[in-house]
């Protein structure tokens, strides 16, 4: 008990003297903080405090070491990762298709990005080092102009350039040994009076030189001539000739315009009433167009798999086709249009006595058809200019005798369907004429 009473005495007492000292401090504020003993503690915590916050060059070098360190791992793993993606293509290229699918793989977990990173082109000592693809620094990017930068290389690679030089050892005579002359010659040869600009386009992809080759102007003017004739003997709007011909509206000759026509007719009753029979007609319209003008159409029943390859010519053997010559109509509202005038085709004189010589009481006036059409040339998706809609349909007939014509002009209703282009192979498979 009497250690308790003391405790509690000088709890009391050092309360009194705090009380005092904060009564004191409040008074005096400038006597209390001269104490030396106080400021000294505080500018040593504030040291402390600082040294803390403050990397040691310890730390600081141990940092960096670690970023290099993982530099270093992230540029092997994508030397490693472009290694094996430049081993798979070696190995589709060679036909293992399991085991290019198995090293991209291994690519990919190394660098799901290498796709993007590679700029692969082939080595000049692609041959004897066994074909692989290497990466070119020198053509990072896009190239903008390719022909002028294939130009360019061949120039910086020989003072006197060839088209092409052969990648093996022939004992024949390559083809780089002919004349420029000669393979422009050729090249005329393989876009033929079809103008069968594809068949360029693909030849364009064998060399650089056949790529210079095959953006000659004097080729793509000739082409363009062709299609517009005297409408176009300036390039401008467009950059080139080439440009022209790809971007400017114009028919296709390498297939046939189809359209289709299905419609429901009503047939007989039946003799006890019981039923009325129903058909389902269903008719095709042809239009062929050639290079020089020349047009081919044909109304029938036939589907398409045995018609269009009789189509390939315009000396078609058939009764019901319609031939003549159309035109490009581009207008002010920059909307092409195709207008064409086709008639059937004349009979020898020896066929129409023969058809005709039971019946020359009753011969009909003679008279000639011809049907005017006009068409609307359009694009359908991807695909330029495929698609052509009805705006015009008109039978003129013409008498013989009088001179007299009478004019017939269709509706256009539903049964006028829209032509859809369908390319053929076997139009442009030979060539019959250079362009």
């Amino acid at each position: 008990m009497k250690n308790y009473a003391g405790f509690q005495q000088r709890c009391l007492s050092l309360q009194a003297d705090e009380n005092a000292d904060i009564g004191g401090m409040l008074e005096d504020e400038d006597d209390s903080s001269d104490d030396p003993n106080l400021q000294l503690e505080l500018n040593v915590f504030r040291a402390q405090w600082m040294s803390e916050l403050k990397p040691s060059p310890g730390t600081s070098d141990r940092l960096q070491r670690a970023r290099g360190v993982k530099r270093t791992q992230d540029l092997a793993r994508e030397e490693k990762a472009t290694e094996l993606f430049l081993r798979a293509v070696q190995e589709e290229q060679n036909g293992a298709v399991y085991e290019a699918i198995k090293f991209y793989r291994m690519a990919m977990q190394l660098d799901p990005d290498i796709e993007f990173k590679i700029n692969y082109s082939r080595p000049p000592d692609a041959d004897r080092g066994g074909g692989n693809y290497m990466e070119d620094s020198d053509t990072d990017g896009e190239i903008e102009d390719l022909l002028t930068y294939f130009e360019q290389q061949l120039t910086l690679e020989s003072s006197f350039p060839k088209i092409c030089t052969p990648e093996l050892e022939a004992t024949q005579t390559h083809i780089s040994a002919l004349p420029r002359e000669i393979l422009m010659y050729i090249f005329r040869w393989v876009v033929s009076s079809e103008l069968d600009m594809r068949a360029l386009e693909q030849l364009s992809l064998v060399c650089r030189g056949f790529y210079i080759s095959a953006r000659d102007p004097e080729i793509w003017r000739s082409a363009c001539l062709r299609v517009w004739g005297r409408n176009c003997t300036k390039v401008v709007p467009f950059k080139s000739w080439r440009e022209m011909f790809l971007q400017r509206p114009r028919v296709r000759f390498d297939g046939v315009y189809i359209s289709k026509t299905s419609y429901i007719r009503q047939g007989e009753e039946s003799l006890d009433g019981f039923y009325r029979a129903w058909h389902h007609v269903e008719y095709y319209r042809y239009l062929r167009f050639f290079p020089d003008g020349f047009v081919l159409m044909l109304t029938t029943p036939e589907d398409p798999l045995s018609v269009v390859p009789r189509l390939r010519t315009r000396n078609i053997r058939m009764d019901s086709v319609l031939l003549g010559h159309f035109r490009l109509s581009q207008e002010t509202d920059n909307q092409t249009k195709v207008f064409a005038v086709v008639c059937k085709k004349k009979e020898d004189k020896a066929t129409e006595f023969q058809r005709n010589r039971f019946c020359r009481r009753n011969q009909a006036p003679e008279a000639e058809h011809a049907f005017h059409v006009g068409l609307h040339l359009t694009s359908r998706g991807r695909q330029s200019f495929s698609k052509l809609v009805w705006i015009h349909h008109s039978c003129h007939i013409t008498y013989k005798l009088t001179g007299e014509t009478v004019i017939t002009t269709f509706d256009l209703d539903r049964m006028y369907t829209p032509f859809f282009f369908a390319r053929v192979k076997s139009y442009t498979a030979f060539s019959e004429q250079p362009l």
